[in-house]
């Protein structure tokens, strides 16, 4: 029986109105778009995961720029951590209105990325943020993940899902053992799982610093690439530390980061100011620069040293030390 073919539509790009990239942590993961969060099997993601769900369950802050104005309504799927005694407890933890926080019941049939019910369910609970935990449990029976056009239509089905109701959808996974090879390879499955999504996150172990894990954004189509993260995990829980100096190759590799940046910063400030009372803010960012320290890290580094800027005759000054 022959198939009909498809009818030719085109789109006129003048009728198509444009739209800014809305965030709900910029610029890691955008609203209406699919993020990965990948990494090795106990590294952290989802503790890190439920932990942000957590606050934005409550409209709290995490992290600079992963805040909503307001409380929002939470999706998470989980084929691996027991809801009772392993979700619930966690979440508690970390303080979640767990009413914000909802779970499609698979007790009469497993979930797929492309299931109806996870439409349905976006629709009913309003919800701006749906995870999958890990993205390798909800393929279907199937579906080949290693098979690029299986692996690609199946996203893509769920990225349109994230568009059309303006859905943050993060998908966590693991890494596969391939070591040495580059972050987008390193995902278990297609390319196109990588390929689809507008960011990838990394989370990892930074060597040396066996209660800290690093999130390196190793993908980002929507803006320019985000500060890498960190986190610590230890007997007294979750702690979120933010901006780290770290690289992609460092977390893979097993490799010490180089010395903090933060911390040569913070050293940098305090020698200008055995020798300056105050410094051009210009200068200051020259200076660091050379020491390969950037604007954004110098200015952490002078925050926590409590360094007050002043304008003195249209230039700006940073008062190192008061005058004595």
């Amino acid at each position: 029986m022959e198939t009909s073919k498809p009818e030719l539509k085109l789109i006129q790009m003048s009728d198509v109105e444009a739209e800014e990239v809305s965030w709900l942590w910029y610029p890691f993961i955008p609203y209406g778009k699919l993020t990965i969060i990948q990494g090795d099997p106990g590294d952290g993601k989802t503790i890190f995961v439920l932990n942000a769900a957590a606050k934005l369950s409550k409209g709290i802050s995490l992290d600079t720029g992963l805040q909503s104005e307001e409380p929002i309504n939470i999706i998470y799927q989980t084929a691996e951590d027991g809801l009772a005694d392993t979700v619930k407890p966690r979440l508690e933890g970390a303080g979640a209105d767990c009413s914000k926080i909802h779970v499609i019941d698979e007790s009469d049939k497993s979930l797929s990325m492309v299931d109806e019910r996870v439409e349905q369910a976006i629709i009913r609970t309003g919800a701006k943020l749906l995870i999958m935990d890990p993205l390798q449990a909800y393929l279907g029976g199937g579906m080949d993940m290693n098979r690029a056009n299986e692996a690609r239509d199946m996203t893509k089905k769920l990225g349109a899902l994230a568009e059309k109701y303006k859905c943050a959808i993060i998908l966590i996974g693991h890494m596969n053992k391939a070591s040495g090879n580059k972050a987008a390879y390193r995902g278990m499955g297609s390319i196109d799982f990588y390929a689809v999504a507008r960011s990838v996150l990394l989370v990892g172990r930074i060597e040396g610093e066996p209660e800290l894990r690093a999130i390196v954004q190793i993908k980002n189509n929507l803006s320019a690439f985000g500060h890498s993260k960190a986190f610590r995990l230890s007997e007294e829980g979750f702690e979120w530390i933010g901006d780290y100096e770290i690289t992609a190759d460092e977390v893979l590799g097993g490799i010490a980061p180089k010395a903090n940046k933060q911390e040569k910063a913070i050293a940098l400030l305090r020698e200008l100011a055995e020798d300056h009372n105050m410094i051009p803010s210009n200068e200051a960012v020259e200076l660091a620069k050379e020491e390969d320290i950037s604007k954004r890290t110098l200015e952490i580094a002078k925050n926590e040293l409590g360094i007050k800027a002043r304008r003195i005759n249209n230039t700006w000054y940073w008062i190192l030390k008061e005058n004595e």
